[in-house]
This record gives structure tokens, C-alpha cells and sequence, in this order.
């Protein structure tokens, strides 16, 4: 049956540093022979594979930031890998799973592609098939990866402004000048231009229209920080 994740398994989804530069090929069955075999085809492409027998043995897994995949079995004795992939969908949603099982079910195929299943593949598996599988979801999470790491940035250097600079910011991408900022927030002009600088500085925005961007992706608008 499905379940919510417990505090003891959310805390094992917080990121770590990266401490290997290859992408991660993560493998859930409890078939050691699957294991061991897919052990050996991921590591003849250059990838990290780890390996866990179990859904519960996964989830208690500190997992690092880096492109990854997941190659989960469908059919396992405790949580099986449907319930599963409902439990991570929002933690990691940069980990694409490709889903391994030893019957062609339909309906099952579906639901698992319906909640965002790379692909499913059935036992035995082709090797070639496999690793296009593997190179296009790493591909993927890399580009996601990239993203939520880019969004990360974005807000820590958000979050570095004054209370002050985020008022002149929220001003400054709507358009007014210098003193119809100062107005609104009945500061001189001089203070907005520091605060203005101070703004582009810490946000290391190279032009205004880059600096609205900035803002559109934070959420800043006429009412402010709306995330």
C-alpha cells in the first residue's frame, strides 16, 4: 500500500556534494542476479552503478547531486517500485526512472509512464536497448539538475539582498526611474542609485533586462516575492 514518507527517509533525500564525477546508475531488485549483471553493463559505459535490494534499502540511501538515473523492478516484496516511484516523484524529480520488470503488464505500463516513466523495459533485458535508455535519461536529469541548480543560485543571491534592496529591486523591474523609486519608498535618489548597484551586484546581473528576468523567474512583480 502506498505510504508518506517518514521523517527519517525525507532527511535521507537531502543532497549531498558531489564526491564522484560520474553520473549515477541507481538499480532496485531483489534478483542478486540482476543486480550483479547490471552492475557490470553500467560499469563498461563509464557509469557509477549502486546497487539496493530493496525499495526501503534505497530510501535509506543519502542521495548526492549529480546526473542520475533510476532502474527500479516493478515487482518487489516490500515496497514495490509503483509505490516507489509515487514516494520520490516530488523529492527527485531531476532522477528519470526506467522500469525493469519480468511480465508484460499494460496497464501497469501505463500507469508507471503515466507518472513519468522514462521507459519500461521487460526481462530479460536487451543490452542495447538498456543503455540508450540509461544515456538518454542521464541526459536528461543532467539538463534538470542544471536548472534546479541554476534556480538555487538564483535565490541564495536573492536571499543575500536587504530588505531595502529587494524593495528597490521589486520597483526598479517595473519600469519607474531612479527618483520615482525614491518617492514611492521616500528615500533620496542618491540612496536608490547605491541600493540600484548594491541590487545588480549581489544578483550579478549584467544589464536591466537580465536583472527582469531574474525577477520574472524569482516571482517579483507590482506585489513583490510571491514564492
Amino acid at each position: 500500500m502506498y505510504r508518506e514518507l517518514t521523517n527519517i527517509e525525507r532527511k535521507a533525500f537531502m543532497p549531498l556534494v558531489e564526491t564522484d564525477g560520474r553520473p549515477t546508475v541507481f538499480v532496485v531488485d531483489d534478483d542478486i542476479s540482476i543486480r550483479e549483471s547490471l552492475e557490470g553493463l553500467i560499469e563498461t559505459e563509464g557509469w557509477r552503478p549502486m546497487l539496493f535490494r530493496s525499495a526501503s534499502e534505497f530510501l535509506s540511501y543519502p542521495l548526492e547531486q549529480c546526473a542520475r538515473c533510476l532502474l527500479l523492478d516493478i515487482n518487489m516484496p516490500d515496497l514495490n517500485g509503483l509505490e516507489l516511484q509515487q514516494l520520490i516523484a516530488a523529492d527527485q524529480s531531476d532522477m528519470p526512472i526506467i522500469f525493469i520488470t519480468g511480465y508484460g503488464d499494460v496497464p501497469m505500463t501505463v500507469r508507471a509512464m503515466k507518472a513519468g516513466a522514462v521507459e519500461v523495459l521487460t526481462k530479460p533485458i536487451d543490452d542495447d536497448a538498456l543503455l540508450e535508455a540509461i544515456r538518454n535519461a542521464i541526459a536528461r536529469s543532467a539538463v534538470v539538475a542544471g536548472q534546479q541548480n541554476e534556480m538555487r543560485c538564483l535565490r541564495d543571491q536573492y536571499g543575500a539582498l536587504s530588505k531595502r534592496e529587494r524593495e528597490v529591486m521589486a520597483l526598479v523591474v517595473t519600469g519607474l526611474l531612479n527618483k520615482q523609486i525614491a518617492f514611492e519608498l521616500g528615500i533620496s535618489e542618491v540612496t536608490v542609485k547605491a541600493h540600484r548597484g548594491n541590487v545588480t551586484r549581489k544578483m550579478n546581473a549584467r544589464s536591466l533586462p537580465e536583472l527582469v528576468n531574474m525577477a520574472a523567474r524569482l516571482g517579483i512583480g507590482d506585489a513583490g516575492l510571491t514564492i
